[in-house]
């Protein structure tokens, strides 16, 4: 992929962007991106509220925050196609990164809120978190000196079916479990992808590698990767059809294999060499087709000898690599990484709201942000993105992480102000209210 790509004005983002909505809440949406990225603090939305001056409107401002939930689909597809699409220069494969992440909410009265699985416990070691939980889709790029990026899209708030009694009937969602979840996201992804003719692939987490999403998956011409549970009913490959036998050829082989005993044969290793989280690291692996019926047929098996143990992966293409299994599996990692600046950098899940589809535009503001902070500063130096000079210890050939490029864009913005006030015949009114508002975001 291509290092640098034309970079439209970022007001021009949030205009194209909030453009989705109606007459009269897309203008606030526009400075509500605006307000998202300048904020400091706990980003709640009064906080955007207040950095984008529209503290008397504050009521039509959380209408439109609930409207960009509402309207999330039309919203990211002009994410895709105006933001991340350029990036995509020069790329021969698209990849699709699923999973789900929980955001901590607490109150009585915040809807579809629930208990979930904490993925993180912590020091504290709680193994359940109250709050939301979102089925996010991001699409991996590739940056020549940063590596592998995940940019979220469009995501899915999973609301227990227990907990939907809580919603008011008018807004309240059907039930859908997550894999239902994922499998729309894809169907969403598929016709805007589809545009650019490129085979698609989807890595996910291994709580999504159940029939309920590789076949539809499949169905959509999308090649999965995800890892494969050590008590996997595999069977081998069918053997040819007996002559004369009507009916269709077999699907699944008779022949059982356990994945423990062929990790515990001593004979079949192989050792190569593959670049994994940006690094090039020695792996020993076994590699084999087998079929098997979740994914609906064949599928290629690569196991991997770790320091913990060995560990299964499967793709539903056949043919793929040992290499491109390890690697899609490596760069899912960026979508974890993505969650958590998204919660402690963008801020996702603090903004205090308490409608279920304020709590889903919320959610995607911050997500859409992340996503143009890092399209923003893709073409980039190092330089122009973050200044070393005043911290002497640190390493000066580190990337710059997403809060360096948020800080050098919020400048960015800021000096656009600056220089707008300081225009030929600005007023001491216009100077002094800018250097009140600058000092407000400083403090």
């Amino acid at each position: 992929m291509t290092y640098s790509h034309p970079t439209p004005v970022p007001c021009q983002w949030f205009s194209w962007l909030a453009a989705a909505l109606d007459r009269r809440s897309a203008p606030r949406l526009a400075m509500l991106f605006l307000g998202a990225v300048l904020a400091r603090g706990r980003r709640t939305v009064t906080t955007w509220i207040r950095a984008a001056k529209l503290s008397g409107q504050y009521q039509p401002c959380y209408i439109a925050v609930a409207a960009a939930g509402k309207r999330a689909d039309r919203i990211a597809r002009l994410l895709l196609t105006g933001v991340v699409r350029p990036l995509l220069k020069g790329a021969t494969r698209l990849t699709l990164a699923l999973d789900d992440t929980p955001t901590k909410r607490y109150g009585p009265h915040v809807q579809g809120a629930g208990v979930h699985h904490n993925p993180t416990p912590g020091p504290a070691g709680s193994p359940y978190v109250y709050g939301h939980v979102f089925v996010v889709l991001g699409l991996l790029v590739t940056h020549k000196a940063w590596g592998t990026i995940a940019l979220p899209l469009l995501s899915r708030l999973y609301v227990r079916k227990k907990d939907l009694p809580g919603i008011d009937p008018k807004h309240r969602p059907e039930f859908r479990t997550k894999l239902e979840l994922a499998v729309e996201l894809l169907r969403w992804a598929k016709p805007w992808l589809g545009l650019l003719k490129l085979p698609i692939w989807v890595v996910a987490d291994g709580a999504y590698a159940k029939k309920e999403f590789l076949k539809p998956a499949a169905s959509l011409g999308m090649t999965v990767v995800s890892r494969l549970r050590k008590d996997a009913a595999l069977r081998t490959l069918p053997g040819p059809k007996p002559p004369g036998r009507r009916g269709p050829a077999p699907t699944y082989g008779e022949c059982v294999i356990d994945l423990a005993k062929r990790a515990g044969q001593r004979r079949g290793w192989s050792s190569d060499v593959f670049e994994l989280y940006g690094e090039k690291e020695v792996k020993r692996y076994k590699t084999f087709l087998a079929t098997w019926r979740p994914a609906g047929g064949v599928i290629r098996v690569v196991l991997v000898d770790e320091p913990t143990g060995w560990r299964a992966y499967f793709c539903t293409d056949p043919s793929a690599s040992v290499a491109d299994v390890l690697g899609m599996v490596a760069d899912r990692f960026s979508l974890e990484i993505a969650f958590r600046e998204c919660k402690q950098v963008v801020g996702a899940g603090q903004q205090q709201v308490r409608f279920i589809w304020a709590s889903v535009g919320a959610f995607h503001v911050c997500l859409w942000t992340f996503t143009m902070t890092e399209a923003w500063a893709w073409g980039r130096q190092d330089e122009e993105l973050v200044d070393r000079s005043a911290s002497p210890w640190d390493v000066a050939s580190r990337r710059p992480s997403h809060a360096d490029k948020r800080r050098a864009w919020r400048r960015s913005l800021l000096g656009e102000e600056i220089r707008a006030v300081l225009r030929p015949g600005a007023t001491e009114e216009e100077i002094q209210a800018a250097a009140d508002r600058l000092l407000s975001l400083a403090a």
